[in-house]
Formats: structure tokens, C-alpha cells, sequence
């Protein structure tokens, strides 16, 4: 969809719904082409009836999209395709990360040194997807009882789209010999891969404890971003997840208490953030505090306005509790993948619908990992950047990986990822 269409759908949306809701435009980055998305990229919050900030229209387009059987049919292709590998138009994928590298190994597909080549999982389904989250009002509604059933379906096919591919692992530590003079630990690899390295200790003890979390690392993490970025002037940590696969404890999130609980690894290239929601993100937190772990943030609108008027960042920190055996978190290189469309995820909340990203398989990704990553070094990536004119990286995407030439006991990855935005 072009933008003058999309200009005219956004007046006669809001139009028809009168609604003050905050809409941000349509944005691309100069060279990226448009995103796969419903209605040609808009925010659901175009759809706004009174103030459900359009998840109403997100599960009618859930259900019409379910209705199409486009998904379906793509499971129903994998399932027949003969065994061995898959033929697609990006090149051969492995329904099993076994088969994908017993083909990565009868290539003696290599790797520069510190690297690795790995079975990656990429989406091959090019629709975007919609996941309603466990604390929606639907899945508890009698009267919707019929919605839910398909939804959970559509919430397994989800699942169903991923096939393996070969990628190479490049060793952060070492990428200023793939650009010259480039440190990971600065700003400027933030700016042109979107992705670094940072180092620090912190003080706090205890991070399945999400008070101690909230009360020691989050002002550690403020204070790291501020010093890390020159020109920032504000940064604030908004909530966090701690990844542990073999936790034996209580997972349980509790949001009213701010404690997210403990989680498992996401196996899916995807990114957490898109040019709509990255904004969307961020005014919400600003306006409204919401969902918000950390500081209290009570702008007015023009104040909002104001800030983000000027360059922000959502940036992502991953901190291991140990040194990192196994299940490393993995980081793809924002010039590798800057003219490829992304594929909108559609989260559906309550008062809000998140949007999230999927990419394809490309031969061309350039994937960083930090073998052993200590305590004190903390993973960076950006989620989201204002900045589109194409001077810098706007996102990395990421996931993570199974290190197939780790000791059978090397430990699982136990890290703490917390998510922030920074203001210059």
C-alpha cells in the first residue's frame, strides 16, 4: 500500500471512531521496504473504539485471517513434504535441528575462527500473525468460548512455521576484524550494527527477586546506558524477564506485582519491537506508565510529544547470573538484513496490541554471539531507533541457539534481559 492510501484509510479510521488515541504514522526507513502487515503497516491504535486501542479489530482480523486457511495450507505443505530437506525459496530448511546440522557437517560448512555454524529457526510463513496473551479477558469469557478454541489453534500453527537453516556464528569479541578499527564495546557499533558489548558489575544479589531487581539493577542499568550513549540525557528501564530453561522454582508471572516470573528461551528469529510499536511503546509509557516495572513516568501529551520529538532508542540488555555454557543468546547484524521486509506479529492485550517481528531465512545474515559470555558482560541490542533517514541501524534481531559443540553437561544460559528506552 502506498502512502497516500495509507494517509486516506488513517483519516476515514479516525473519522469513523472520533477517537484522540495516539496514532503514530506510518514510518520507514529510507531504503526499507514496507513491512508484511495488516492494513498496509497502520498501528491498531487507528482502529481505537472507545479507548480498547483497537484490539477489537485485531481479533476480527485474528479470525478473518484464520478463516482464509493461508496458515493451514503452509502447515499442510511441511507435513507433506517428503523426508529430508525442504526445498524453499531461500534454500533448503530442516524441519529438525538434527537434520539441519547433519547437513551443516556433510558440507563442512566452516566458521572464521571463535565462530560456529548453527541450525537457525526462521519463519517461512510471509502473513502476519496474530497471539492473544494469557491474561486476555477472551480465554475467560463463556460467551467467547468458541473465539478461544480457534485462536488456540491458530496460537499452535504459530508455532508451526519455523524451519531450520544453516548460519554462521561470528564472535562478537571480534568484530572490528570484520570492520576495521570497530569496538563492540562503543556506540558506534550500536549505531551501525545494532548491536554491542558492554561491561559491568552489579550489586544486586538475588535477580529472581524482581523488588531487588527492580529497586538495585534497573538504576544500574540507567546509569550504564547514560554513560554508554554520549549526548543521552534520560534513560529509564521498563521491565525485565529472567530466562533459566532448567528454574526448578515458581515461573509464575504476577504483572500487578511486577515480577515476570521465570521464562524459557524464545526459538524464533524475531525482534520485540517495529516502527509502529516502538512508539507506540513508548508514549504508552510515558502518558500512561503502562505496564511499567520501573520509574513512574507521568508525562502530559505535549510533553510526550516533546521528547519524542527528538531521537530515542529502545535497547535491550542481557546479562548472564554464570557463565554462559549453553543455549547462547544470539544478535544478527542491522546492515545484513536493512532492505528485507519484516513480518508484523499482532500481540493482543486487554488495552493494547503489541507488535512484534518475524524475518525469513537469508544466506547473508551476519549472526554474532559472545562464546562463553561472563557476568560482567552485558549483551546489547537495539529494538527500535527514531533516527530513519538511514544514517544508522534502526534494530538487530535475535534469538536463541543451541551451541552443538558445547560439553553435554555445559550449563544452560541463566540471564536476566532488561528492556529500556533512551532520550538524547
Amino acid at each position: 500500500m502506498d502512502q497516500p492510501k495509507v494517509d486516506a484509510n488513517r483519516s476515514a479510521v479516525k473519522t469513523k471512531t472520533h477517537s484522540s488515541a495516539y496514532v503514530p504514522p506510518l514510518q520507514l526507513t529510507e531504503g526499507q521496504p514496507p513491512p508484511i502487515a495488516a492494513h498496509g503497516g497502520l498501528s491498531y491504535m487507528s482502529f481505537d473504539r472507545d479507548g480498547d486501542a483497537g484490539t477489537a479489530q485485531a481479533i476480527e482480523d485474528a479470525l478473518a485471517e484464520i478463516a482464509k486457511g493461508e496458515g493451514q495450507r503452509v502447515i499442510d505443505m511441511l507435513d507433506a513434504a517428503p523426508p529430508g530437506p525442504i526445498e524453499t525459496k531461500w534454500g533448503p530448511g530442516f524441519r529438525k535441528f538434527e537434520d539441519c546440522l547433519a547437513y551443516i557437517r556433510a558440507n563442512n560448512m566452516e566458521a572464521p575462527e571463535g565462530g560456529i555454524v548453527v541450525p537457525m529457526p526462521y519463519s517461512v510463513y510471509e502473513r502476519p500473525t496474530y497471539s492473544v496473551v494469557r491474561s486476555n479477558a477472551l480465554w475467560h469469557d463463556p460467551a467467547q468460548k468458541d473465539k478461544a478454541q480457534l485462536l488456540r489453534k491458530n496460537e499452535e500453527n504459530n508455532q508451526c512455521y519455523n524451519l531450520f537453516f544453516p548460519q554462521i556464528l561470528r564472535d562478537a569479541r571480534r568484530i572490528g576484524e570484520y570492520y576495521a578499527g570497530l569496538s563492540p564495546d562503543s556506540a558506534e557499533c550500536m549505531d551501525r550494527l545494532g548491536l554491542s558489548l558492554a561491561h559491568f558489575e552489579s550489586k544486586c544479589q538475588n535477580f529472581y527477586d524482581s523488588a531487588e531487581v527492580e529497586r538495585v539493577y534497573y538504576p544500574e542499568m540507567e546509569k550504564l546506558l547514560l554513560d554508554f550513549f554520549p549526548g543521552a540525557t534520560d534513560a529509564l528501564v521498563f521491565n525485565h524477564d529472567v530466562f533459566n530453561k532448567d528454574y526448578e522454582g515458581d515461573r509464575s508471572e504476577d504483572q500487578a506485582a511486577k515480577n515476570p516470573g521465570v521464562t524459557n528461551y524464545i526459538n524464533r528469529v524475531h525482534n520485540d519491537l517495529n516502527d509502529n510499536s516502538g512508539r507506540v511503546r513508548c508514549r504508552e509509557l510515558l502518558v500512561n506508565n503502562l505496564r511499567n516495572f520501573g520509574r513512574e513516568q507521568h508525562y502530559t501529551e505535549a510533553e510526550a510529544d516533546a521528547k519524542m520529538s527528538r531521537r530515542f532508542m529502545s535497547i535491550n540488555l542481557a546479562k548472564p547470573m554464570e557463565t554462559v555454557g549453553q543455549y547462547p543468546f544470539v544478535l544478527c547484524a542491522w546492515p545484513s538484513f536493512a532492505d528485507q521486509p519484516y513480518i508484523n506479529n499482532y500481540r493482543i492485550y486487554d488495552d493494547r496490541v503489541g507488535e512484534t517481528t518475524r524475518f525469513t531465512y537469508s544466506p547473508d545474515h551476519e549472526w554474532y554471539w559472545f562464546p562463553q559470555q561472563t557476568p560482567n558482560e552485558v549483551s546489547m541490542l537495539k529494538c527500535y531507533d527514531s533516527v530513519t533517514d538511514g544514517s544508522v541501524s534502526r534494530w538487530s534481531f535475535h534469538t536463541a541457539s543451541f551451541d552443538p559443540t558445547a560439553p553435554a553437561d555445559a550449563p544452560c544460559r541463566k540471564n536476566i534481559v532488561v528492556r529500556s528506552f533512551v532520550f538524547f
